[in-house]
């Protein structure tokens, strides 16, 4: 049977990178998000170029029908997902309670909810035939609380504290899972989130996806729990733990409240 590479949040940023990075190893893929359009074309261009199978799904991940669709191909179908990478995310910023509920609650059901399903179904799967790897997208956000940020934050906190455990479970049934925690990178994120970059590019704290696809690729190829890419970021949560907690709050805001729509 042969074997796929499921990646969510496909058609732009880090999980187009990553599908680069994965069919530049010769993995075939199945590509997932909610633009038809460019799917089409990116998996189009990643079968020409590198000889691989490059399929894909139109699917809101924030709509769990579409999810037990996704599934349910996924389940008749002959093709055997190996790799699953959750992607798929989004942000939001500024006073919790005064953003719109309807964005929040699809933050929930993006960030956690639609990953933990596909980690539970894909994962059964994979268990079942004893092996297969799992690859979560958290960030290092994952490591603190993040006033103005709350909801994404903590969404984070949960991917990351969820694959660890995950990660447990499923080894001694022949199944890896990693959880990627990178920090800031140059994708649609923060125009999505209407968060303002400017101030990272100044700095030149935004990485290049393509430059952590490659390292994350790396990272799962060594089967590393958490995987953080460059020196700055695996400094934070080190640091985080040796600083008081409501240092730590009052740091984040200090940090967050610049990005925010004036």
């Amino acid at each position: 049977m042969t074997t796929y590479a499921l990646i969510t949040g496909a058609s732009s940023g880090l999980g187009l990178a990553l599908a680069e990075a994965l069919a530049r190893r010769g993995r075939n893929l199945i590509l997932v998000a909610r633009q038809r359009d460019a799917l089409e074309s990116i998996a189009c261009e990643l079968t020409q170029r590198f000889g691989v199978e490059a399929l894909y799904r139109v699917c809101d991940l924030a709509e769990p029908m579409q999810i037990s669709g996704l599934i349910q191909e996924l389940e008749q179908g002959e093709r055997q997902v190996d790799l699953l990478v959750n992607n798929a995310g989004i942000g939001s910023a500024g006073l919790f309670v005064e953003q719109d509920w309807s964005r929040e609650q699809e933050l929930i059901e993006l960030n956690i909810l639609a990953l933990s399903r596909l980690c539970h179904d894909l994962g059964y799967h994979m268990v079942k035939q004893g092996r297969g790897q799992i690859l979560n997208v958290a960030s290092v956000a994952a490591f603190q609380p993040g006033p103005l940020m709350s909801n994404y934050f903590a969404s984070k906190a949960y991917v990351l504290h969820f694959s660890e455990g995950l990660r447990n479970e499923l080894a001694p049934h022949g199944v890896k899972v990693s959880v990627l925690c990178p920090g800031p990178i140059a994708t649609p994120f923060f125009r999505h989130s209407q968060i303002r970059s400017s101030g990272l590019e100044r700095r030149q704290l935004l990485a290049n996806p393509e430059e952590v696809a490659l390292l994350a690729v790396h990272g799962l190829e060594r089967n590393r729990a958490i995987i953080i890419p460059g020196w700055r970021n695996r400094l934070v949560p080190l640091l985080i733990r040796l600083m008081p907690r409501a240092l730590s709050r009052r740091l984040a805001m200090r940090m967050i409240k610049p990005t925010l729509p004036r």
